[in-house]
């Protein structure tokens, strides 16, 4: 949100203002893939502490109140060290749990996550409105600091063995799960879209940036409960259940949007996209945990984020179609990719369920 009213104040684009959000996909496609494969060959706490410390450093550029350029300039590498925190902490967490206890475990650490944003979006909206955009910046690089001193306290990790590597790609095919992948870079592309000027659009309507942030709040603030709740639903009724009913909402989410003409309507978006977020995501990150071997999580998981970082694709598309169709043209495309998403999770559980029917016949 900080970042896209202050290139708003610089006199920035639509599609340069929606570009960061495409910048910041590509940095979490490369990153999360980079950090999984990494987390599997060396102590946990240790590259936790590495990321902590370079996304304090980078973040802190941005108190400077740079130009145009640096902002665009930085966000990958913002990205890329801000991605290995959900993908090394959720591959601790999944390697540590049992197949009947996965679900309820990862909802746990990505509630506390979602807690996070909520309280982060809140306090940056009205840090802008009583102080400026140096000191929101400012207050979001020492956060990072603040937990290198919690890291600290966290108990040793084993000595890290040597493992025989496997290529990635022969993991996804053999567990079966190409179709939840390309689902969900589909379901991304969608949201960053949607995302990538939401911001501007608040603006537009005349909301305030402290009333955008408890907006803002209202996603991440519903998923600290959503994702604890989906977890435990999860482990009791099966993981494609529930991802699939993300992977549904994911595709109403850019529809909310479409009709929001006020504060009430953009809340309405966003709890959406919380309940399309939680039931996708601790659903998916369930069913690789069950479909992987436990040496292979961080990989795989990681990869799995890397799957979302493809959604940077939605907002360089974002920015033309509102430029040359207004919001409401962009709300629309972006409902059809995400919907598209769903299509391709509807096909491929029925070819998986075709395939198991034959082999057991055989």
């Amino acid at each position: 949100m900080a970042v896209q009213l202050y290139l708003e104040s610089l006199g920035a684009s639509e599609p340069v203002i929606s570009s960061v959000l495409g910048i910041n996909g590509i940095g979490l496609f490369v990153g999360a893939g980079l950090w999984g494969i990494v987390s599997d060959h060396v102590k946990r706490r240790r590259l936790l502490a590495f990321l902590a410390f370079g996304l304090a450093a980078l973040i802190g550029t941005l108190a400077l109140l740079p130009s145009t350029e640096v902002v665009l300039g930085t966000a990958f590498a913002r990205f890329l060290f801000f991605s290995g925190f959900s993908t090394v902490s959720v591959a601790i967490i999944s390697a540590a749990s049992s197949v009947e206890r996965r679900g309820k475990n990862l909802s746990y650490i990505s509630s506390a996550r979602a807690f996070g944003f909520a309280a982060g979006s809140i306090a940056t909206g009205f840090v802008l409105e009583i102080l400026n955009f140096g000191a929101a910046f400012a207050l979001c690089a020492a956060l990072p600091l603040v937990g290198l001193g919690i890291l600290a306290l966290l108990p040793s990790e084993n000595p890290v063995r040597a493992r025989e590597r496997h290529l990635p790609f022969r993991e996804i095919l053999s567990a079966g799960i190409v179709d939840l992948y390309v689902a969900t870079a589909l379901r991304q592309m969608a949201i960053f879209g949607t995302f990538s000027l939401l911001v501007v659009y608040m603006s537009r309507l005349g909301i305030p940036p402290g009333v955008m942030g408890v907006i803002g709040a209202t996603n991440t603030g519903t998923q600290v409960l959503a994702l604890l709740l989906f977890g435990r639903l999860a482990d009791r009724v099966g993981r494609r259940p529930i991802y699939m009913l993300g992977f549904a909402l994911s595709a109403v989410t850019p529809c909310v949007f479409l009709f929001a003409q006020g504060v009430g309507g953009m809340v309405a978006g966003y709890v959406t996209l919380a309940l399309s977020f939680s039931s996708m995501y601790v659903g998916a990150a369930a069913h690789i945990g069950d479909r992987v071997p436990h040496h292979r999580h961080g990989q795989m998981l990681g990869l799995y984020e890397s799957s979302r970082g493809l959604g940077a694709v939605g907002p360089f598309i974002a920015g033309p179609l509102v430029a040359a169709s207004g919001f409401q043209g962009m709300f629309l495309v972006m409902a059809g990719i995400a919907a598209l998403g769903f299509l391709v999770m509807l096909v491929g559980g029925a070819l998986h369920r075709r395939s198991l029917r034959e082999a057991t016949s055989h």
